[in-house]
């Protein structure tokens, strides 16, 4: 059979990381006790891993939502995120998000190659800022950032399901993360960014990890354009699975906000509180809005408000009391619950919702968290309203940069490997025409079937 050049590529590129890697000198992982604290390492080290398991939980998510064609490669397009972007981040992505400062808006990708200088040592930048803090190693700071860098651009993929190419997901995935994700969470997290510097507050990702992905989520279902539009194999699979993975994600996102708190303090209680009462009132906002629009009460429902909830709360976990936080889960899910409803009735497929959840969650959040912050434009005071604008300013800037720079990424690499699946791959299903692989034959139509495997004859 004949090999494609883009998995030759791939491979390649693969091979000469693994060189590369016997070349770097391994850092002292040996605690100065006397700095570091038990207690964060501890935390620090549960919460990292209750964010990777949210990954997990969005493919369950996401496939449970796809039709029964779908549901493998749906699931895998999450979960491939945990190989690609794990490795990227250890060559050179935490580098560019973490490491020296140049210019406001990126970091310097020779200053942690292939982890070189990462391990249980503290880092203090040029102008001393302690990276990520004074008690907790510089590798768990790093691989506690590296789950956020891992579910950002998973999210992206509901919007495009059941018509992306697999192989040309894997490179846009890489271009969103190098010239997207790298750039925001710098500017956004690093003490010397420019977002950072202009008083911005993000505590675990509302523009960094959820606007962004939702915004790039919208450009890429209006580039790829719509599905075919066929049979009930459309409908949700599983929707068990929905729910199995909304429960994944609300325990798992305990670690994404109260682990932003990098302490075992405090904050990270108050972050844990509001985070799972946001939730819980978005939930209940999401059915009973629904109720009152002629719907009934449904587990889908259910599971995409206890999500938006938790996304609204994402940019001001650590800050915002928990009567605030209510009415931030409250007023967002409304906003969603409408988007949600205009995305319907229009001519965009975003296949499952993204940008009205996670982008209008990510968008709305972090405007009222640049309300509910104690120096916000709740403070009544010039200051705040300074701080409230630069919030504004920031998610507008997200929304164009990322608008733009993800229709430049999916238009450049259509061009040279075509984004979207030819007609015959979508009809019988990408988990088949993707990646030989299907969730059940009993959800395949004989003809699609036939169709397939007179297919695989030809390859052969």
């Amino acid at each position: 059979m004949k090999i494609k050049k883009r998995w030759i590529a791939l491979m390649a590129g693969m091979t000469v990381i693994a060189l590369a890697g016997l070349f770097v000198d391994e850092p002292s992982f040996t605690c100065d006790w006397e700095k570091i604290s038990g207690a964060d390492v501890a935390w620090l080290i549960t919460a990292t891993i209750f964010v990777l398991m949210m990954t997990p939980g969005l493919s369950f998510f996401y496939g449970g939502m796809v039709g029964a064609k779908n549901v493998i490669s749906t699931m895998l397009q999450s979960f491939i995120a945990m190989g690609l972007i794990s490795v990227l981040w250890v060559v050179v992505g935490f580098s560019l998000c973490f490491g020296d400062d140049v210019g406001g808006v990126i970091g310097n990708p020779l200053s942690f190659p292939m982890f070189r200088g990462v391990g249980a040592n503290l880092y203090t930048t040029p102008a001393g800022y302690v990276l990520g803090g004074s008690t907790i190693p510089l590798a768990l700071y790093a691989l506690f950032q590296m789950k956020f860098a891992i579910i950002t651009p998973s999210l992206i993929t509901g919007s495009f399901a059941e018509r992306v190419r697999f192989s040309a997901y894997l490179f846009f995935m890489m271009f969103f993360f190098f010239a997207i994700y790298c750039p925001l969470a710098h500017m956004t997290w690093h003490p010397e960014g420019l977002f950072c510097r202009m008083g911005v507050v993000d505590f675990a990702g509302g523009i960094v990890v959820h606007a962004s992905s939702g915004v790039a989520a919208l450009a890429g279902a209006i580039f790829l354009g719509r599905r075919q539009r066929a049979t009930r194999s459309s409908e949700p699979a599983n929707i068990p699975f929905v729910l199995l993975g909304a429960a994944l994600l609300w325990l798992g996102w305990f670690g994404f906000n109260a682990g932003s708190s990098l302490h075992a303090d405090g904050q990270a209680v108050k972050a844990f509180l509001n985070t799972n009462t946001a939730s819980a009132t978005a939930m209940m906002t999401w059915i009973f809005f629904d109720c009152l629009r002629g719907r009934k009460p449904s587990a889908m429902g259910a599971a995409v408000g206890c999500v938006v909830g938790l996304v609204a709360i994402t940019p001001s976990a650590g800050y915002v009391t928990v009567g605030q936080s209510i009415f931030i889960a409250f007023a967002t899910t409304l906003v969603c619950n409408v988007v949600v409803y205009w995305r319907s009735h229009s001519r965009i497929d975003d296949a499952l919702d993204v940008f009205p959840t996670h982008g209008t969650g990510g968008i709305v959040g972090t405007v009222l968290t640049g309300v509910f912050i104690q120096d916000g434009l709740i403070s009544g005071t010039q200051e705040g309203v300074v701080v409230f604008l630069c919030h504004v300013a920031a998610v507008v800037f997200v929304f164009v940069y990322t608008f733009a720079m993800s229709w430049a990424g999916y238009w450049l690499i259509d061009r040279v490997l075509p984004m979207r699946v030819s007609a015959y791959s979508e009809r019988v299903g990408l988990d088949l025409s993707q990646h030989d692989e299907h969730y059940g034959l009993a959800h395949i139509g004989d003809r699609e079937l036939a169709e397939y495997e007179e297919h695989i004859r030809g390859e052969r």
